[in-house]
């Protein structure tokens, strides 16, 4: 397939969008183990709050799959490529705090909202159609973020 860019912006793009696709897919991922496995007296919200991230992570992971796609670019979202280069830390094994659930959700969105602001600011000029992308994700990320933090008041 044959990219409309130029090969120099075709490459800052692309690995913009190869960096949101796995922070994306790790987190959904990340916020589904949590949603398993959380306990405590704010169970409910939190269980029904992961998985609003859960569809959100899922939806932009498929946006900017396709647009690298569109642009030429085949997108990798193996499970290999996502554990070896996503930007959230291991989530804990086993059973969570409802407490200790925020506190991982809050790092978890802290470093992929950081990541596509970068990558924003990166393709800004390259591609703003991508640009937008990275808007559009980043406002809903960070409205999540800050629901989480509200979870624990901090």
């Amino acid at each position: 397939m044959k990219s409309t860019l130029p090969d120099d912006d075709l490459k800052t793009v692309g690995e913009a969008l190869q960096g949101a696709l796995v922070d994306l897919v790790d987190l959904s991922l990340v916020a589904k183990q949590i949603h398993w496995n959380v306990i405590g007296p704010r169970f409910r919200s939190i269980h029904l709050q992961l998985d609003e991230v859960v569809s959100t992570a899922r939806s932009y992971s498929d946006s900017v799959a396709e647009r690298a796609s569109a642009l030429g670019l085949p997108p990798d979202g193996r499970s290999t490529t996502v554990s070896a280069t996503s930007a959230i830390d291991r989530v804990p094994e086993g059973w969570q705090k409802d407490t200790d659930a925020v506190r991982t959700m809050v790092h978890a969105l802290e470093s992929v909202i950081g990541r596509c602001r970068e990558r924003m600011a990166s393709v800004s000029e390259p591609d703003p159609v991508t640009e937008d992308i990275f808007i559009q994700l980043i406002g809903d990320l960070e409205k999540h973020h800050w629901m989480f933090q509200a979870e624990n008041g901090s």
